[in-house]
């Protein structure tokens, strides 16, 4: 069985999740639509982010879901919170040991999790 390659993020906007994740990633996406939009992130995975509202079947909800960033250490967990926090994305962890690493968690427009984490730190 092949491991997934594409993560699908069900947002209100995909124009406006589109500019979020553009400058979250400094990238531009590969397709956009006003009801889709994608990116090629550099491991090989897609990131899509398709308006709610014409999900077939019918999506519960936007939000609610974690993407989850591993970087090298602590400092580099440090360093993307302070650079996060100063482009203003909401905070709803602050950074912190837990038993997988150090870690902090932003969120998106739509309140997806965006979990920077450093595995195995403490």
């Amino acid at each position: 069985m092949p491991d997934p390659n594409f993560v699908i993020l069900y947002v209100k906007s995909p124009t406006a999740s589109a500019a979020f994740y553009a400058d979250l990633l400094g990238k531009a996406p590969v397709e956009a639509s006003p009801t889709f939009a994608m990116f090629a992130l550099d491991g090989g995975t897609m990131l899509g982010l398709w308006a709610a509202h014409t999900v077939e079947p019918a999506a519960t909800a936007a939000g609610g879901a974690e993407v989850a960033f591993a970087v090298g250490g602590i400092d580099a967990v440090r360093s993307m919170h302070a650079r996060w926090s100063e482009r203003g994305l909401t905070i709803a962890q602050s950074p912190t040991g837990m038993d997988f690493g150090f870690t902090f968690v932003a969120l998106d427009p739509d309140g997806h999790r965006l979990r920077v984490f450093a595995p195995g730190a403490a």
